[in-house]
């Protein structure tokens, strides 16, 4: 990450146009993320925009593989956001360790690493790709609110 690094994180997102959501207040009786040690463990987003889900369905049925990649990058900038909310600047960012990629999708569906490629995609653009992560992309039969994709990551900090 020291190319990424010597610019910044902030100045990188800028450069790719891309402007972090403010996270709605969802009143969940749990955490956006926890900081154990130099890691954060998020709580998984779905991809929701001012406080409702863009999509909602199941991939391979009314939702489409498009629809379920962009739904995967709203996901990632939803967990950014809520990362710098609890870190306060990206910056601090060392690496994206993990990320756990869930997909609504029909038992025939069996595209999810594909869906999920759009959000590992989104991350090595803002990182770089030298900064990989470990991944799982999995399909189950419904997520909450009916959200087509959930993600969520552990990630290192200095």
């Amino acid at each position: 990450m020291e190319g990424v690094k010597k610019k910044g994180i902030e100045e990188r997102l800028e450069e790719l146009n891309i402007q972090l959501p403010v996270l709605a207040d969802i009143r969940m009786p749990f955490e956006p993320g926890v900081i154990s040690g130099n890691t954060v463990f998020l709580s998984g987003q779905t991809p929701r925009v001012n406080g409702a889900q863009k999509y909602a369905g199941i991939v391979g049925e009314d939702i489409s593989i498009e629809e379920a990649k962009d739904a995967a990058r709203i996901c990632t900038l939803n967990l950014l956001s809520a990362l710098k909310g609890i870190i306060g600047d990206l910056n601090k960012v060392k690496r994206i360790i993990k990320m756990d990629g869930y997909v609504a999708s029909t038992s025939s569906f069996k595209n999810h690493p594909i869906v999920i490629n759009a959000a590992s995609d989104l991350l090595h653009d803002i990182f770089g790709k030298e900064n990989g992560h470990a991944r799982k992309a999995v399909g189950l039969a419904s997520l909450p609110g009916g959200a087509p994709v959930e993600i969520e990551m552990i990630v290192e900090i200095e």
